[in-house]
């Protein structure tokens, strides 16, 4: 399989990387992820406290039900759309993160060809 000490080296140095690489784009990823979290919990906190501002200055029942209809789907929209887009995250970090590992992976399958 190794013809030499060095091949043996360079072998073994190339899977270090490749589980370097991999590390490192988990660990963007799950950044991503958090940061994206984060942001959106403070916006939908911030729209809570629009709703119940707007909720205090309501002088109906029929306009309470308006704005509370009002902010139900646009709570709804803003949920699917988020939902869509940490989706696309979690693809990306599956693939960015076993992208170097696929690689290493194919090396080795190859290596002794």
């Amino acid at each position: 399989m190794f013809k030499n000490i060095e091949d043996m080296q360079k072998f073994g140095k190339d899977q270090f990387e490749a589980a370097n690489q991999a590390g490192a784009a988990w660990t963007r990823g799950v950044q991503q992820i958090a940061t994206e979290a984060s942001e959106f919990s403070k916006k939908s906190v911030e729209a809570t406290t629009g709703l119940v501002e707007k909720l205090m200055g309501v002088k109906s029942i029929d306009k309470a039900i308006e704005v509370q209809s009002d902010f139900a789907k646009q709570s709804y929209e803003t949920f699917v759309a988020q939902s869509s887009k940490m989706g696309e995250l979690f693809t990306n970090l599956a693939k960015d993160s076993f992208k170097p590992v696929e690689e290493a992976f194919s090396k080795v399958q190859t290596f002794g060809k």
